[in-house]
């Protein structure tokens, strides 16, 4: 499968010229996965698939826009667009999409998806503090995962609701690494906080780094970036960024 990411950047202020767009996963020209921006469906989209409702995951949230295109999620939506619960595995074509329950957040839902195509396959997760163990047979082994790259200190930033006990934020990227590590060889950041954009270049090397320990490949992604699910190693350098420019 050819993957393209659109964006990754977090819900935050700061912003650079290759980590500039909000969330977006683009697989095979086709599928896309979470739409932080309008300008992504430029790109007519077959299908889109919705982590959960936040607006730099779903842009409409925020700023209302038709959308022409069949849309699922972890739970129903119905205002100015429509979002279909997805509950169970989907077959497109040669894709099967199977969602998986995340925890994240107390007032939305949301889901991980795992995409396969015959032997290839890719499991995103959007934001991220945990799976469930009963799912992590369902991605044992998987090529690539893409998760959530807002924090890098171990342990992450995470709450818990005084009145419903659920937790609440997001998981550490050295706890992703070391949750996603037994079941891939490549594991790639994206959806960055702002402790990335003070020195972009040390956290690339940071990120990178966290992976020796486990013996998987770690990179942060950058907007524009693009590359195979089965090909064995990440791309060397910075590809040219997407065609939204920036």
């Amino acid at each position: 499968m050819h993957l393209t990411v659109l964006g990754t950047r977090g819900e935050v202020e700061e912003s650079a010229p290759s980590h500039s767009r909000h969330s977006g996963i683009l697989i095979d020209g086709t599928l896309l996965f979470d739409i932080g921006e309008k300008e992504y469906l430029d790109i007519r989209p077959d299908h889109i698939f919705i982590t959960h409702l936040h607006p730099d995951h779903a842009f409409f949230i925020t700023d209302p826009a038709p959308v022409d295109v069949p849309m699922y999620g972890p739970e129903a939506y119905e205002d100015t667009v429509t979002v279909t619960m997805m509950n169970a595995p989907v077959s497109l074509g040669p894709y099967t999409i199977t969602p998986i329950p995340t925890h994240h957040s107390k007032l939305v839902r949301s889901a991980a998806y795992l995409v396969r195509r015959g032997e290839e396959s890719l499991l995103y997760t959007g934001d991220l503090i945990w799976i469930n163990r009963e799912f992590h047979h369902l991605f044992d082994p998987v090529d690539l995962v893409i998760t959530d790259g807002s924090l890098i200190r171990k342990g992450g930033r995470i709450r818990r609701d005084a009145e419903t006990g659920t937790l609440y934020g997001h998981s550490g990227i050295p706890d992703l690494v070391r949750l996603f590590a037994p079941f891939t060889s490549r594991i790639l950041f994206v959806h960055f906080g702002s402790w990335f954009y003070e020195d972009i270049d040390a956290a690339r090397e940071k990120i990178a780094a966290l992976g020796e320990e486990y013996g998987v490949s770690v990179r942060a992604a950058h907007d524009g970036m693009e590359l195979e699910t089965a090909d064995p190693v990440f791309p060397r350098g910075q590809s040219s960024l997407s065609r939204f420019g920036g």
